[in-house]
Parts: C-alpha cells; structure tokens; sequence
C-alpha cells in the first residue's frame, strides 16, 4: 500500500514549490514534510523532490503526484454517487491539463465551461505548444492534453479533435510596404515575422509548404499572448499565421489579409489521457469532444 499522507506531502511540495509553503497547506511543519518524503522515498528506492528554488518533481515523483490526483478524481465520483460512504466534507480535486493557446483562444473554453459547471473539479492549466503538450503527458505533469502529436503517446488513449486552419496574414500597409511586386522568397527574407514564442514552428512550415522556405528567413518579433498577436499584426509589425476562426472579422473587415490567398495551413490537434484515467474523466472528453466539433474541422 502506498503511503497516502506521504503522497500528498510529496504533491503539496511540487505545487507549491517549497517545503515550507507545502506545509502551511497541509498544517504541519517543514520537518514533518520533509520526513514524510524521506519515507517515501526511501520505500520507492527513487529521489521524488529534485531539491531547488523551485523544487521540482522528478519524474518518478510526478507520477506518484498523477496516481494521487486519479485516486481524487475517483473518490469524489464515489462521494457524488454515494454520499453516506464519504461523509467526510468534499474537497474538490484539481485536475491538471496542457492546451496549445490557439486552443484556449477559440474553442477550449467551452469546454471548460461545461465541464465546471455540472460538476466541482477545478482545473488547472499549462499553456505550451501543440507539438510539446504530450511531453508534459509523457512526464506525468499533466493528466489530458490537447496535442498535435499523432503517434502513441505510452500508456494513453488519444482522439482526433479534427484541424485547426491558420491562414498567413499581414495588414494591407505591411504588404504594401514589404510586398508590392509579390510575395517571393527574396521579399519575406526581409519581411519581420510574428512568432508567438521560440517553439512556434507555424510560419517555418507554411513557409515549407508553399516552397519558399529558405536560410535567410525574415526578422523575428517574439509575443507570447494571442490578442497581442493579432494587434501586433493588424498594426504592421509583421505577418504571422492565424487560426482562422479567430480572426475571422479581421479578414471580414480587411485590417489583415492573406499574404497568398487559398494558402492555408491545417494542424491536427488530438486529444489524449492515460489509459488509467480514461474512466474518470470520460466527462471532461466528451465536453472537450464536443467543443471542438463546433469550431474544428472534422478530421479526413
């Protein structure tokens, strides 16, 4: 049997970050935290805590962290279905998930809002790249992700959510100025690119897609926030690629236009859990199912 007061020691200290803020959640001193761990670590025979500022778990540790958090996921599906065999007061469990920010930005809300407001999980959210979300899956850091890795992520189920279209576009002054005798190779060399952050590889692969990849790709503005995106764009500071849906009255309205019209991009996005935890949150897939077949296209 695994030690469960070990284990929420272990998952206070990984969310807090520190001995000392894990054990004023939990009520009781540093030392006993840290004895608590000790122990634990000691049975399991691995280091769990990567000690530090922050401190981290490992990866053995996050997996412990995820065990406990289905066990949560579990025990309040038994206390909804049976209240007398948990009498004790409910506390709520956090269910933890990496999304891509185009995601969060169209269609995953939705999902999230349905979610929550028939049941009393909180979810917390790690935003990162489509093409690393199953990263943070495969470490156990997170217990659903939405992703845009095909391929079988170890231990995990994973579905077809269908393609997000992007669309390269700029604003009518910034193709004016950048691109009056067309859009070529040798133009976009010189033509500042918007890019979300240093693991967006969206403008590199339109660019491979319509042959005019090249070395000498054009300067780089870095801006990490999707509205801020969109703004930097219709202001001229560079093109970038765009989900389609959402910046559907920017095009409506002409402040961005395609850089090549009838170019679009589609990225498939999945999503995928453990295969452990396939029961427990069959809730959440299918308001995350459901959301993205509203906005997505269907997958061929």
């Amino acid at each position: 049997m695994l030690d469960y007061l070990g284990l929420a020691a272990l998952a206070a200290v990984v969310r807090e970050g520190s001995f000392e803020r894990a054990a004023k959640k939990l009520h009781v001193t540093p030392s006993a935290v840290s004895q608590r761990i000790k122990q634990l670590e000691e049975r399991s025979g691995q280091v769990l805590v990567q000690r530090g500022n922050p401190c981290t778990g490992t990866e053995a540790g996050l997996r412990l962290c995820l065990h406990l958090e289905q066990v949560a996921l579990l025990e309040n599906a038994l206390r909804r279905s049976n209240p007398d065999l948990l009498p004790d007061a409910p506390v709520a469990p956090t269910i933890k998930l990496a999304v891509n920010a185009d995601s969060l930005s169209t269609w995953f809300m939705d999902a999230m809002a349905e979610f929550t407001a028939s049941g009393n999980e909180l979810l917390d959210l790690r935003v990162d790249d489509q093409d690393h979300t199953a990263q943070a899956l495969r470490e156990g850091a997170v217990l659903g992700a939405v992703t845009g890795t095909s391929g079988q992520i170890p231990g995990c189920n994973s579905w077809p959510l269908g393609t997000m279209r992007y669309v390269a576009a700029a604003s009518p002054g910034f193709m004016t100025r950048y691109f009056a005798d067309g859009v070529s190779t040798q133009a976009l060399a010189q033509a500042p690119i918007m890019t979300f952050d240093r693991k967006d590889r969206l403008q590199d692969q339109w660019l491979q897609a319509q042959g005019m990849a090249s070395r000498g790709s054009g300067p780089r503005h870095f801006l990490p926030s999707n509205q801020g995106y969109v703004r930097a764009c219709e202001i001229g500071m560079g093109w970038g690629m765009h989900p389609t849906v959402l910046i559907a009255e920017q095009l409506a309205r002409g402040s961005l236009v395609p850089l090549v019209p009838d170019t679009p991009l589609d990225v498939p996005l999945y999503w995928a859990l453990p295969r452990s935890a396939q029961t427990s949150l069959a809730r959440l897939t299918d308001c995350v199912m459901r959301a993205a077949s509203r906005v997505l296209t269907p997958a061929a």
